[in-house]
């Protein structure tokens, strides 16, 4: 049995656990397509930690071990992505965790392919796993995110099959890029906290995007030539 927290646990003890948390849907059908980097991310980063996501708890594969000395617990809901809610609500509920110490994992096609985007807090912006957490959460959105550029679906093409399709091999290495790079700076958030990673990170990333627009215009261009 898991072992339920004080209820004297305030946000500055550093005891207080951090819950990651990665958004997909489960099973083989969906493994590797767009809408599932989120289980990608938190994958990278249990296994960065050397933290096996075996146990099932609050319909979510979870795990539970240490960032130096701060303790993480991290989950993979297997509920569907529209209904994340249904297990980050009641895990979070379970461990009396106030919401600054949740960090959510999900796809974003409003940032470029590769592209990683730490935020405090903020709406759903239409993804339905994310309004599902808010939801479980009594409509409050004071919980972090990492965002995880997908990119924006090609031409007319609907943007759910879009979701459901797997990457191509230059987006691929775009984004096993991002997990590495994902992975490294989560290992920072329990001691220096999201506000202070986000402030390097998102401008690193910000610059990776017009280094790798710039590549990629080159890339184009040598393609064209030979």
């Amino acid at each position: 049995m898991l072992r339920r927290l004080s209820t004297n646990c305030f946000t500055s003890n550093p005891s207080v656990p951090w819950l990651f948390v990665g958004l997909g849907n489960p099973g083989d059908k969906f493994k590797g397509t767009r809408h599932n980097i989120g289980f990608e991310m938190i994958d990278a980063f249990a296994d960065s930690l050397g933290i096996s996501l075996t146990n099932l708890h609050s319909k979510a594969l979870f795990g539970q071990g240490f960032v130096g000395s701060f303790p993480v617990f991290l989950a993979k809901p297997q509920t569907y992505m529209n209904l994340s809610g249904q297990s980050i609500g009641p895990l979070a509920a379970y461990y009396k965790l106030p919401l600054n110490r949740v960090m959510v994992f999900h796809d974003d096609m409003e940032l470029p392919c590769g592209i990683l985007r730490l935020q405090e807090k903020g709406g759903h912006g239409s993804h339905h796993g994310l309004k599902s957490v808010i939801d479980s959460f009594r409509r409050n959105r004071e919980f972090a995110r990492l965002r995880i550029g997908i990119g924006r679906p090609p031409g007319q093409m609907d943007p759910k099959a879009f979701l459901l399709q797997k990457f191509n091999t230059l987006a691929r290495e775009r984004i096993d890029a991002a997990l590495k790079e994902g992975a490294d700076v989560l290992k920072l958030i329990p001691s220096d906290g999201v506000t202070e990673c986000a402030r390097w990170f998102n401008r690193e990333q910000k610059y990776k995007h017009i280094r790798s627009s710039t590549t990629f215009k080159v890339e184009i261009m040598d393609n064209h030539l030979t």
